[in-house]
């Protein structure tokens, strides 16, 4: 998530975007010379350019949209060989890194950015008619796809459990009898049919907001790559290696959570199963409670509203076997969907 500034000279010149509690992210990372730092969630760039204000410092910028790579070419060339840019999954992120604990320090900004929300052709908001896309790497079925082939319950269940959204049944209801006269493509058509269901309310969000967040949300399976993200950042990491993470959504935020605190978790013995060793923690956390930020960065940047900021650092222990079950709702997949789940 980003704010627009033309005010902060970086490395690589002036930012178009600081990124959201940009300052206790880079203070968290414990950025210094020399030091090899992953951008997992590059965008347009904003905590890159403020780790690179380090001198020696160097970075690996990792992002699934094309767009944001093409769009940081010159920064790439400003930089003099101190970025790298990888356009890929950070879910892939310890391969990328080398394969073996080569990061000092690894940054998440999770979620949708500014610049893919204000233009209208990625189909990501109900503001801006456009095609009713909303995939991040434009690789795969669309949410025009998913709205397309769902079933009543599946819907109901993405956008219940995705968009945290009480009225999930009846939208699912009105979206399955809208498409049976006519496809649902674009974004307004999509949102008309969420506002003839849900009445907005005077001061109140928009009616289709917690709509368009569980379908981009499932589209693009941010939850399932933030767990095999997070997996992947205890694979890259160095011991004293730090790990920080910004969510804005309470599902991320509680994935994170529940991921540090199993990581940082001393041995337990069990009398039931005392031969059973339980693994070391691999981490230790070092925000007791997530960091928001104050009243003046969401006057400046109303999407920083709901931020939260985790940190933790890395411990010699190694690397657990990854398991998401723990971490994810159960949904049905992308693949069950464009197949025709039973």
């Amino acid at each position: 998530m980003m704010t627009g500034s033309d005010s902060n000279a970086v490395a690589g010149g002036l930012a178009r975007h600081i990124p959201v509690l940009a300052n206790r992210v880079i203070d968290w990372l414990g950025v210094h010379s020399g030091g090899r730092y992953i951008d997992a969630t590059f965008g347009a760039g904003g905590y890159a350019r403020a780790i690179l204000q380090t001198p020696g410092a160097r970075v690996i910028g990792i992002d699934r949209d094309q767009a944001a790579i093409a769009q940081a070419a010159a920064f790439v060339a400003q930089a003099q060989g101190r970025l790298e840019l990888i356009e890929d999954r950070f879910s892939n992120l310890a391969a990328i890194a080398g394969g073996g604990a080569a990061a000092d320090g690894i940054v998440f900004d999770l979620g949708v950015s500014s610049m893919q929300l204000d233009e209208a052709a990625r189909g990501f908001s109900f503001r801006l008619d456009g095609p009713l896309d909303m995939r991040m790497g434009r690789d795969g079925p669309s949410a025009a796809d998913v709205v397309a082939r769902a079933g009543e319950r599946d819907l109901a269940a993405i956008i219940a459990t995705l968009g945290e959204e009480n009225h999930a049944r009846a939208i699912a209801r009105a979206i399955v009898k809208a498409r049976s006269d006519r496809a649902i493509e674009t974004t307004r058509a999509l949102a008309d049919i969420v506002a003839r269901v849900v009445r907005a309310r005077e001061g109140a969000i928009h009616p289709a907001t917690r709509t368009f967040q569980g379908l981009r949300i499932f589209v693009n399976d941010e939850l399932g790559e933030l767990a095999r993200g997070l997996a992947a950042a205890e694979r890259a990491l160095k011991p004293s290696g730090r790990l920080v993470v910004v969510a804005f959504h309470s599902l991320e935020d509680r994935i994170v959570k529940t991921f540090l605190t199993e990581r940082s978790r001393a041995p337990a013995g069990s009398r039931h199963r005392p031969d059973l060793v339980a693994p070391p923690p691999t981490f230790r956390v070092l925000t007791r409670r997530p960091e928001t930020p104050d009243e003046a960065e969401i006057a400046a940047n109303p999407r920083a509203r709901s931020a939260k900021l985790r940190a933790a650092e890395r411990i010699e222990a190694p690397a657990r076997s990854m398991t998401t079950d723990n971490l994810l709702p159960r949904l049905p997949s992308l693949t069950d969907i464009m197949r025709g789940r039973p």
